[in-house]
């Protein structure tokens, strides 16, 4: 059995069809067909049944899918543990925030790539949840408060925000001295989410209300420099905008709990090397932050 032709199965039962398999792996459809192909006559058995939306999954490929990918995994460490020390090889695709990636983390993996010649880096940007195992990626790096999942996740380092607003928004509407007058106030929010603030030790929950939602914390900026409401941006996407005056911090006396920025992971026994890398470098850059 051919652990490309495993590697191929595992890929398109993950990305749910051929296509999206062949742009993951960079390679043509015609290449997939045959691997699987090779596979299943390996096999004796049909692991995929092709229809006009995709490929699904057959009751004897959804039995091996999950024997395959442990497969896949073991022969990765297996493959690390022969590598010179610190060579890196292979891919790594990972998802990154689009409101921090681009200034923030891609610079760390443009180092990483440097150090590492034979280790090919795709970086997805984006502020939509994304599904690490469905769309195939080996790690993502979040920002914010993490919510319960199945993923396992590496705290890197903190991230601080704060409430801000335009001076132009202050002067017509005031602002809010404590979280409870929040209420009487226009919410820059990403979605429904409730708001939390430090009362001295007490931490203090506020479920604010606004017409204007966005998924990316640069829009929100933006939002707010208009004068449109009050939003809760990190430090890293407000600060040039506070330094210039188009935004004023409001409610300090009540400060956001710090958040936090992390690498998280599909679960498994042990994380790739590649990610646990990728995991030090970010601590170390965070490091250099403080």
């Amino acid at each position: 059995m051919d652990i490309e032709d495993l590697l191929t199965f595992v890929e398109v039962a993950n990305a749910g069809g051929i296509s999206p398999a062949a742009r993951r792996l960079n390679v043509s459809k015609s290449i997939i067909s045959r691997r699987l192909a090779r596979l299943e006559a390996d096999l004796g058995v049909q692991l995929l049944a092709r229809t006009t939306r995709g490929a699904a999954l057959t009751e004897a490929g959804s039995t091996f899918r999950e024997h395959a990918a442990k497969a896949c995994a073991e022969i990765e460490a297996a493959r690390e543990t022969l590598q010179p020390d610190g060579e890196l090889r292979g891919r790594l695709r990972v998802a990154a925030s689009l409101s921090f990636g681009p200034a923030h983390f891609a610079p760390v993996l443009a180092r990483m790539a440097l150090d590492h010649p034979r280790l090919h880096i795709h970086l997805s940007f984006s502020d939509r949840f994304v599904d690490l195992i469905a769309e195939g990626f080996d790690c993502a790096i979040r920002v914010g408060y993490l919510p319960d999942s199945n993923l396992m996740a590496r705290c890197v380092g903190p991230i601080y925000g704060k409430l801000v607003a335009s001076p132009g928004y202050i002067k017509a509407h005031g602002a809010p001295e404590h979280p409870s007058e929040l209420v009487n106030h226009q919410a820059l929010m990403q979605g429904t989410e409730a708001w939390q603030f430090m009362d001295g030790g007490e931490i203090v929950t506020v479920n604010p209300q606004g017409r204007f939602k966005a998924d990316n914390a640069t829009a929100l900026a933006a939002a707010a420099i208009e004068g449109l409401g009050i939003a809760w941006i990190p430090d890293g996407v407000t600060r040039p905008h506070v330094d210039s005056g188009a935004l004023v911090p409001v409610m300090t006396r009540y400060p956001p709990p710090s958040a936090g920025v992390y690498v998280v992971r599909p679960p498994g026994q042990h994380p790739a090397r590649k990610v646990r890398v990728l995991t030090d470098m970010l601590i170390a850059c965070f490091k250099d932050y403080a």
